[in-house]
């Protein structure tokens, strides 16, 4: 107890407590996060009708692309959105269940906010300009802001309220379709490689932080992921991922539905990409194919619930697997971070340039690579007792 009367911040959960699901989501999704990052490297290639994925490549380069597509692009990081609220959830009732008064409870979140933009900003300036550590920083401190203590019918109105509102750019891309007024994706995908393409580091990051500043205040207004972050404050507070068995059926739903619609969509845009559907609406593909990102990520935390329940019941929890990815999720930030030191200094133009020598599926290869050394990494420092030194370094700062 502090002299003040009210109880120490409890610190961060020990590892005997934590739940399996959300560190075994957060250790694949990071495999999801690379193969999503890595086309931007192939800064020398035309893109083509989807994203900053190529125009032109042979076989296996058209496989990897629709996959990624239909699997990856836009729905990676609503999937963290949902798990980040559902850990802030989870740390605010660990803090007031030891006693913590509920205002120390939100400085402490709101301290964690704003290193996390700190961290964002570092990232984003030495190596990543789509850093989104900061991005979920601000997040947190606008969305816990304004709906920490809300009742769960508030939430859930604001949830369709905000599913409703971000359909709206699907009727616009309707509307420009139509009126033949669509933009140029090469254009903008030429914009977002500038730094990548630009040989020296010091121009390059002059560049970096610019774009990361505007994608920063942009990413609110696109809606998805402070949708996703109130579906995960809704979660965790009804305690889903701890609690699988209670709420098995709609865990089903939610993973079946959602993840439906987002392949759904994301086939379609990427047969449209490759040339096999001829579709004039490229710009409500487009949109549509972003929307249904929330679904898709909402619904594979669902999965990863089912598969963690699968997983206790069976007593499984001791397999290699398991163990080697909760560890890369309990060092989620660490691993997320070390993907930028294979990206930059090896692929992009003012490192090595090796970005310019591979195509779609090569570059896929180099992503899943980096992942299994983080995930052989995240193992060893798991069996040494050793936690990730980003996660270390947020924590001592959080808790001073």
């Amino acid at each position: 107890m502090t002299t003040s009367g009210t109880a120490a911040p409890a610190r961060s959960t020990p590892i005997s407590e934590r739940i399996l699901a959300p560190d075994l989501a957060r250790g694949m999704m990071l495999l999801l996060i690379a193969l999503a990052h890595v086309p931007w490297f192939l800064y020398e290639a035309p893109v083509g009708a989807a994203l900053l994925h190529p125009a032109e490549g042979n076989l296996a380069d058209r496989i990897a692309q629709v996959l990624t597509l239909i699997v990856v692009d836009a729905r990676t990081h609503t999937m963290f959105g949902f798990l980040f609220a559902y850990g802030i959830g989870q740390m605010y009732a660990r803090q007031l269940s030891r006693g913590t008064d509920p205002k120390q409870a939100r400085r402490l979140l709101r301290r964690r906010h704003w290193w996390m933009i700190l961290f964002g900003a570092v990232h984003a300036a030495l190596l990543w300009q789509g850093d989104i550590v900061g991005f979920y920083g601000l997040l947190g401190l606008v969305m816990v802001a304004l709906f920490f203590g809300r009742g769960d019918r508030t939430l859930r109105i604001w949830v369709v309220v905000l599913l409703v509102l971000g359909a709206l750019p699907i009727l616009a891309g309707v509307v420009t379709d139509l009126m033949g007024t669509a933009g140029s994706a090469t254009v903008a995908a030429d914009l977002q490689r500038l730094s990548i393409a630009e040989p020296d580091y010091l121009l390059s990051a002059a560049m970096r932080l610019p774009v990361w500043l505007f994608t920063l205040g942009s990413g609110m207004f696109t809606l998805a992921l402070p949708t996703a972050f109130l579906i995960g404050l809704l979660a965790a507070r009804h305690r889903i991922l701890e609690e699988p068995s209670r709420h098995l059926p709609l865990l089903r739903r939610i993973a079946v539905l959602g993840i439906s619609a987002g392949w759904i969509a994301g086939a379609v845009l990427g047969l449209r990409h490759v040339g096999v559907l001829g579709s004039p609406f490229a710009t409500t593909l487009s949109a549509l194919h972003f929307y249904t990102g929330v679904f898709a990520g909402v619904g594979y935390a669902a999965l990863f619930g089912l598969i963690a329940h699968r997983i206790t019941t069976r007593g499984s929890q001791d397999l290699l697997p398991v163990r080697a990815l909760a560890a890369l999720g309990r060092r989620s930030l660490s691993g997320y971070l070390s993907q930028s030191l294979v990206w930059g200094p090896f692929l992009a133009a003012w490192g090595l340039g090796l970005g310019a020598y591979l195509s779609s599926w090569s570059a896929a290869l180099v992503a899943v690579a980096t992942w299994l050394l983080t995930v052989a990494v995240a193992f060893r420092m798991d069996r040494a007792g050793v936690r990730g030194p980003a996660e270390t370094l947020l924590r001592r700062l959080t808790y001073r």
